[in-house]
């Protein structure tokens, strides 16, 4: 058997990984490839917001999901102290005492592997195998490879490949101002998202893809809407203009359920809803929405609360809360007699459109012969003394 052995921290895991194992396996003949996700790296220290070893692995298991040589190998999260490859290397060695060994790695690494632990002993059972990181490494790597052949009697093999050039640093940086989702798989980018990884905040763009996902086909242009009128109330009143675009492209996700997948959701999301919500699909899909929203697209709190009330309203709401609420209300699609008046508070007098806003939703509400949310009410309440 011809084997691969690709280590690394992963962290993450993107597509300049994913290239170089598709491009060695091909290169290389390879039977089969060992992925070893490193559980205490002996060359340098981990970030200190970086993934545990076993999240890590869970998101290179989804990167490499889909190559048929892959095989997941967790054996330096699972020993104590430094992760030296020599150890892994040996036991893999153990498990195939005739296979020929190739350790791949980058530029850098390659570069160093002389000062490796216990060195001389890995080179004379592994063959490395050295991807150039950048456009100019050529020279170095082929001096260093011919001191190895040289001291060690070993022969590098360097693969030639179109180079797909990002630093895993650089992407952490830039997952944080919701950017890199294009270095990365889809199901890597939707973990590191739901998990709140690296501090990463959604890309807009693949947000409204999920979210619309989730919709009927004629509630997607509201939601667009709601969206612009969101964005533009935050500017108005100096809100966190990327929180209140997430909120409203997030708001309406589980309005397309019945009252069934609705309390389904709830018994998912462990959601205690009162007995007025539980009966009322309308006011369901605010709870059930906010909760996904938190643990499928790592929403935070102000964000999931903003969702949550986005209905009923409720006492001491956040300028963020009210904005969701009223953009819902007053979007370009709205058309109802007060919708003009409310349209001109919104953007004067930020608890007076709130108060205004709420009463209409009680006096419809009566007209219909239904009982009010008691969120609603005391929301009304708290408003009133507040624009007194």
């Amino acid at each position: 058997m011809r084997i691969g052995i690709f280590g690394g921290t992963f962290n993450p895991p993107h597509k300049g990984h994913l290239q170089a194992a598709t491009v060695a396996i091909e290169a290389l003949g390879l039977d089969k490839l060992y992925v070893v996700p490193t559980g205490v790296p002996p060359h340098k220290s981990l970030e200190p917001d970086t993934p545990s070893g076993t999240a890590r692995y869970q998101m290179a298991a989804l990167l490499f999901a889909d190559v048929p040589q892959m095989q997941m190998l967790d054996i330096e999260l699972t020993r104590q102290g430094p992760s030296y490859t020599i150890d892994t290397v040996l036991a893999i060695q153990k498990l195939h005492p005739a296979a020929e060994l190739f350790l791949l790695s980058g530029t850098d690494m390659f570069l160093s592997l002389e000062h490796w632990h216990r060195a001389g002993e890995l080179l004379n059972i592994v063959t490395p195998v050295v991807f150039a990181r950048a456009d100019g490494q050529g020279q170095a790597i082929a001096d260093f490879a011919g001191h190895l052949q040289e001291r060690y009697s070993v022969t590098p093999i360097q693969i030639d490949h179109e180079i797909l050039e990002i630093s895993s640093t650089a992407l952490r940086e830039m997952l944080a101002l919701r950017a890199g989702r294009a270095w990365l798989a889809d199901s890597v980018y939707a973990e590191i998202i739901a998990r709140g990884y690296y501090n990463a905040k959604p890309d807009f763009e693949w947000l409204r893809e999920q979210a619309h996902a989730m919709l009927s086909h004629k509630r997607i242009p509201h939601v667009q809407r709601t969206e612009e009128e969101a964005v533009r109330l935050a500017q108005r009143w100096d809100v966190e203009e990327s929180a209140a675009r997430e909120a409203a492209i997030l708001h309406d996700i589980t309005k397309s359920l019945d009252i069934q997948a609705q309390l389904q959701l709830c018994e998912k999301y462990d959601i205690l809803a009162d007995s007025a919500t539980r009966e009322n699909v309308k006011l369901l899909h605010a709870k059930t929405g906010a909760a996904i929203a938190k643990v499928e697209f790592g929403a935070a709190q102000a964000v999931y609360d903003a969702i949550c009330y986005h209905t009923t309203g409720r006492q001491g709401m956040t300028t963020l809360e009210k904005i969701i609420y009223l953009a819902d209300y007053i979007e370009p699609g709205r058309d109802f007699p007060e919708v003009h008046a409310l349209r001109e508070l919104a953007y004067t007098d930020l608890d007076k459109a709130m108060l205004y806003g709420l009463e209409l939703s009680l006096k419809e509400l009566a007209q219909k012969g239904r009982i009010p949310h008691p969120d609603t009410v005391e929301a009304v309440r708290w408003l009133k003394t507040e624009t007194e």
